[in-house]
C-alpha cells in the first residue's frame, strides 16, 4: 500500500507540473528562465570564474607558464611600495581633472544644441564623431598631431609662436601627459554631450515659458531648470569619468607607449602582465584596481542617498523660489 501511494503521489505532482507547464505562466518562466540562464552562464564563464583566479593568482609568484611560489600578501606589499606604481596613480590626478573639463565642455555645448540653434545637428554630428574612432584610430592620428614641427608645431607657427620656443608635445614631461589627456577629451566629451542633450530635452518645456515669464534669461535658466532636472545624468557623467580615469590605456600605450613619465595604472598593469610575465603582481595590481573603483562607486551611492534627499521635490516650486531670491537680492543691490 505504501509503494502504491507513493507512486500515485508522484504521478500526482508529475501530472500537476506537465499541466503547469502548459499554462501560459508556465511556458513564460520557463521561456524567462531560458533567456536568464544563458548570459547568466557566460557571464559566470567568462567573468566571475577568470575574476576568482586572479584573486588566487595574486598570492603567487608566477609566470604564466611554469612553476607556482605562494607568497601569500607579498605582491600587495611589493605594488604599495613599488615608486613606480605610486608615480603611475598620480597621473589619474591629469586624467580626472581632464575628465572634469570634459564633462563641463559637454555641458555647455549640450546646453546650447538642446535649443534651436543654425546648424545645430550638423554640430551635434561634429563633437559627436570623435567617439566612433577607434582608440588605436585616435592614438596614431594624434601621435602625428604632436610630432615636432608637424600639425600641432604648424598651426601654432601660423599664429606667430617660434617653433624653437614651442615643447616637445610627447618628449617633455611638463606637457606630455596634459597632451595625452587633451586626446581623451577629445573623444569622450560628444558622448557625454549626446547623453546631457537627452536628458535636457526631456525638461518640460513650460518650465522655460515660467521661467521667461519671471524673469529668468538663459543662465537662470540652466541653473535652476536644466541642471536640477538632469543632475542623475551629472552624477552618473561624474562617476563614469572618475572610474574611466583610473583606467586609462589607449593615448599612452598607443602615442608614447608608457614612456617619458606617460605610464599610467592600467598600462603599467598590462606591461607587468604580458611583457614582464609577472602575472601574480599584475593581479595584485588588477585588484586594488577594483578596489578604487568599488570605492568610487560607494561614494556614488552615498552622493545618492544624502546629497540628494530633496530630489522628489517640484523642479518648477524650486525654481520659482530661487528666482524670487534671485530678485530680491538683486533688488537689494
Amino acid at each position: 500500500m505504501g509503494k502504491i501511494n507513493t507512486t500515485a503521489t508522484k504521478g500526482t505532482i508529475l501530472h500537476r507540473l506537465l499541466k503547469w507547464l502548459r499554462s501560459g505562466k508556465g511556458q513564460r518562466t520557463v521561456i524567462m528562465i531560458s533567456f536568464m540562464s544563458i548570459p547568466l552562464l557566460l557571464l559566470i564563464i567568462f567573468a566571475y570564474l577568470p575574476f576568482l583566479k586572479m584573486f588566487e593568482f595574486s598570492f603567487y609568484n608566477m609566470k604564466y607558464i611554469g612553476e607556482r611560489k605562494f607568497i601569500g600578501f607579498d605582491n600587495y606589499r611589493d605594488v604599495l611600495t613599488d615608486k613606480e606604481v605610486m608615480n603611475s596613480l598620480k597621473l589619474t590626478l591629469y586624467y580626472l581633472l581632464g575628465s572634469f573639463v570634459q564633462l563641463a565642455l559637454a555641458l555647455y555645448y549640450a546646453t546650447m544644441l538642446s535649443f534651436k540653434t543654425k546648424g545645430g545637428s550638423f554640430f551635434k554630428g561634429t563633437i559627436f564623431f570623435p567617439y566612433l574612432i577607434s582608440g588605436i584610430a585616435m592614438g596614431f592620428m594624434f601621435r602625428f598631431f604632436y610630432t615636432r614641427g608637424f600639425v600641432l608645431d604648424t598651426v601654432l607657427s601660423w599664429l606667430r609662436f617660434e617653433l624653437e620656443n614651442l615643447p616637445y608635445w610627447l618628449r617633455d614631461k611638463n606637457v606630455n601627459n596634459m597632451a595625452l589627456v587633451a586626446t581623451s577629451v577629445w573623444k569622450f566629451m560628444g558622448q557625454n554631450m549626446v547623453l546631457f542633450i537627452g536628458a535636457i530635452m526631456s525638461v518640460d518645456r513650460e518650465l522655460y515659458e515660467s521661467a521667461s515669464l519671471d524673469g529668468a534669461n538663459r543662465w537662470y535658466q540652466f541653473r535652476y531648470i536644466i541642471l536640477p532636472s538632469i543632475k542623475t545624468i551629472v552624477i552618473l557623467n561624474m562617476i563614469l569619468s572618475i572610474t574611466g580615469s583610473l583606467s586609462a590605456f589607449e593615448p599612452p600605450y598607443v602615442i608614447t607607449g608608457g614612456t617619458r613619465g606617460t605610464s599610467t595604472f592600467f598600462l603599467l598593469m598590462h606591461n607587468m602582465a604580458h611583457r614582464h610575465q609577472k602575472v601574480g603582481k599584475a593581479s595584485a595590481m588588477a585588484l586594488i584596481l577594483f578596489g578604487l573603483i568599488l570605492m568610487v562607486t560607494i561614494g556614488q551611492k552615498l552622493i545618492f542617498k544624502y546629497g540628494f534627499t530633496d530630489s522628489n521635490e517640484d523642479i518648477s516650486q524650486k525654481t520659482t523660489r530661487m528666482l524670487r531670491k534671485q530678485r530680491a537680492k538683486e533688488g537689494k543691490q
